[in-house]
């Protein structure tokens, strides 16, 4: 019981989401010693070819990378996602990561976070369903400090549906555990989440004393991928896997 309310104040039972309904003065001359600005008949006054073209060409140059730059904007999302896969992807969901690895994974994130298209997460209809945890910093979840065959090995997963503001985490082998949890929204990127049951290996429901709570913001949002920070600093990676995945009311 230890064990649950601590994975879920801060992991991916933490990791919980939801739907929120919820822009000089100017430069004065000194007319006293402004000197008298000569006269110029400017009528028949052509610049040189050599400007002329240069100035042509400059504004081509301009709207062509004006061009790229759109363009590539989704290329470079893509290109950090492929990144921030490949750096967690040896790391054991964060359990095998050294301070080096924590520090670039971050670095990743927080790229991606910079170009966050989603700009009211808990508004979306990107956040409902299931999503598997890849990556966290939590080490009430990674428990790091138990032997490896007592520390969640399985898959982790977190479900969200915004319309009932509902969530839940499920852990898988070995020990199968299950939380559900009502969301209350912060603003239009952050909840709160107040546990209700807890589930003992899939079988046992046992109703939250009331302890069980946390806050979670996401940070970026996209059809396949999450990334949330938890209210104590963890950082949360998450990819969806069913979006059609209902939470029990």
């Amino acid at each position: 019981m230890t064990h649950l309310s601590l994975v879920l104040l801060s992991t991916p039972t933490s990791t919980l989401p939801l739907k929120y309904r919820t822009n000089s003065h100017p430069l004065q001359q000194n007319l006293l010693f402004t000197p008298p600005q000569p006269q110029f008949n400017t009528t028949h006054f052509k610049s040189p070819p050599s400007i002329s073209n240069s100035k042509k060409w400059r504004n081509k140059v301009s709207f062509f990378q004006d061009f790229l730059t759109g363009g590539n904007k989704e290329r470079d999302i893509q290109s950090l996602k492929d990144e921030l896969y490949e750096t967690i992807a040896p790391l054991e969901r964060g359990a095998e990561a050294t301070s080096e690895d924590q520090q670039r994974v971050d670095k990743i994130a927080s790229k991606l976070e910079a170009v966050n298209s989603v700009k009211e997460p808990l508004n979306s209809d990107l956040l409902n369903g299931k999503w598997e945890l890849l990556y966290t910093t939590s080490q009430s979840i990674l428990q790091t400090k138990r032997p490896k065959f007592l520390r969640p090995n399985g898959k982790i997963y977190q479900a969200i549906n915004a319309d009932t503001l509902r969530a839940q985490n499920i852990e898988t082998w070995p020990f199968f555990n299950q939380a559900t949890a009502n969301l209350v929204p912060l603003n239009s990127r952050k909840v709160a989440v107040k546990f209700d049951f807890f589930k003992i290996a899939n079988l046992i429901p046992i109703k939250s004393p009331g302890s069980g709570r946390g806050e979670l913001e996401i940070t970026y949002l996209d059809q396949d991928l999450r990334i949330s920070r938890g209210n104590r600093g963890n950082l949360f990676i998450l990819k969806m896997v069913d979006p059609s995945y209902r939470v029990p009311v």
